[in-house]
């Protein structure tokens, strides 16, 4: 081939222009891969291990949550930081066992108290770090204006201050508690007063996908702690009798409906690669509540308790950027290591406070097999100190529990009566054998218990121990106002 002097010149100006536009091209996608990561927690509420189709469940449609799990990683031996609202909500958004800073328990509405501002969340440490931040669904962790989301880094709140069941249209709690309405925010003002909350999943969802709209430049932080599955139990028509389990089946289809609205969202607007999308529950089932409660299987007990069923959640997460998907993670790991793990991922200083969480980040990408913690501690009732796992290892000390097994459990929304059990020595189970919890081997593992019992000592003196009456020397305290 031969070129006139006009023919190379020509040649030469559309190549240059090309390789200056690939080359900016390449610029911009570097630009953009080292953009810090957005991140979305969605956090549901009093979810049973069973309720999602990849962790067991036959007669729940989860088709979003299963392809969350096949795209990402699964986690079987996740656990909440609590057994309860408040004080698990407080574990994961502050890196702390609970006791450490002063929450225990729910809150009732016009408590006094709340998460002391002092506390870092996870939104106040990315905030600093340029991200933009929100949350959609349910805070309960002080509903006095100097305890709401918007003085502990989140830039926009919607939704409910407390649980949904803290009002006097329910016929269990309204009687005993004597609530108002329950009052609906955004930001810090009450916008609406909600009876019916029908719909309240829906919105949730619409105000996350226009969060993400809005926020398409710059990266976020979205929290979604959604009110259901805890009782009273609300679905939309669209829902409405779809599932196999009845009314609790359909709440948890239409919560993966939402799930999968998030994930559609980011898709169509390129962010799902650059994108960390979380998905767990804060407690296990409200057993007591019968068909209108969910599935802990194969897990003993639920809400309430330390025992596997309580703590042990389902837990999702997917970054395509980083991850490779397609993986079940066995290692155990606790909602208190989220915000280190977090921190690390998006290049931000931890809290100056001591917290009590430790970055899993290695063991995710599998550049590491083993949980970044030695052991986990379970709290529950006011700083008691029931159980740790250890390993594979599982001991409780003797304490007072509730369980709902041999009595008659509650139906269409009301309560059963539970029964309260006296542990008067301990246990020790092995859960690589016996996830039920059902052998006690205490008799057969003295030098583990032994392990175990030290390692407790170790952490009753920092974070204490009502049972003995012990106070811990590393404890904060809640906020408060007069």
């Amino acid at each position: 081939m031969s070129f006139s002097r006009f023919s190379w010149a020509k040649y030469i100006l559309l190549h240059g222009v090309f390789l200056v536009f690939f080359a900016c091209k390449n610029s911009s996608l570097k630009e953009s891969s080292q953009r810090p990561p957005n991140v979305i927690i969605i956090f549901t509420d009093d979810q049973g291990y069973q309720d999602l189709g990849v962790f067991g469940a036959a007669d729940i449609a989860t088709p979003n949550l299963d392809r969350l799990a096949k795209e990402g990683i699964k986690l079987s031996s996740f656990y909440a930081a609590q057994a309860v609202c408040s004080a698990s909500r407080a574990g994961l958004l502050t890196g702390c066992y609970p006791n450490r800073i002063g929450i225990h328990n729910a809150f009732m509405p016009e408590s006094k108290i709340g998460l002391n501002p002092k506390e870092v969340t996870i939104a106040e440490m990315l905030k600093e770090n340029g991200y933009t931040t929100g949350i959609f669904g349910k805070w309960h962790l002080g509903d006095a204006q100097e305890f709401l989301p918007t003085r502990h880094g989140f830039d926009e709140f919607y939704g409910i201050p407390y649980s949904n069941d803290m009002w006097p249209f329910h016929p269990q709690q309204g009687p005993v508690f004597n609530f108002g309405p329950l009052p609906l925010y955004h930001n810090e003002a009450i916008i609406d007063t909600l009876t019916d909350q029908s719909h309240l999943t829906t919105e949730i969802t619409n105000r996350s996908i226009e969060f993400i709209k809005r926020n398409i430049e710059t990266p976020f932080f979205l929290y979604v702690p959604h009110p259901q599955p805890h009782v009273p139990l609300f679905v939309s028509k669209k829902f409405m009798g779809k599932s196999g389990r009845g009314l609790y089946g359909d709440v948890i289809m239409e919560l993966d409906w939402s799930v999968g609205e998030i994930l559609k969202t980011l898709k169509d607007n390129n962010l799902e690669d650059n994108t960390i999308v979380i998905f767990t529950s804060d407690n296990g089932p409200w057993l007591s509540y019968g068909n209108h409660a969910g599935s802990a299987r194969p897990f003993r007990e639920g809400k309430g308790t330390a025992w596997e069923g309580g703590q042990r959640e389902p837990f999702l997460m997917r970054y395509p950027d980083q991850l490779t998907g397609g993986r079940t993670i066995s290692e155990p790991l606790m909602a208190i290591d989220l915000l280190p793990t977090i921190a690390e991922v998006t290049n931000s200083p931890l809290p100056q406070n001591t917290i009590d969480g430790k970055s899993a980040w290695p063991l995710l990408t599998g550049a590491e097999n083993k949980s970044p913690q030695e052991a986990y501690f379970f709290y529950y009732k006011v700083n008691e100190l029931h159980g740790v796992r250890y390993g594979n290892w599982k001991l409780y000390f003797p304490h007072n529990y509730r369980s709902m097994e041999g009595q008659i459990p509650g139906k269409d929304g009301l309560p059963g009566e539970y029964k309260y059990i006296d542990l008067e020595d301990i246990e020790l189970y092995d859960l690589s054998k016996d996830l039920s919890e059902c052998a006690n081997v205490a008799k057969d593992n003295p030098e583990i218990v032994e392990k175990i019992k030290e390692l407790a000592d170790e952490m009753r003196i920092k974070l204490g121990d009502s049972l003995i009456d012990l106070e811990g020397n590393e404890t904060r305290i809640a906020g408060k106002v007069e």
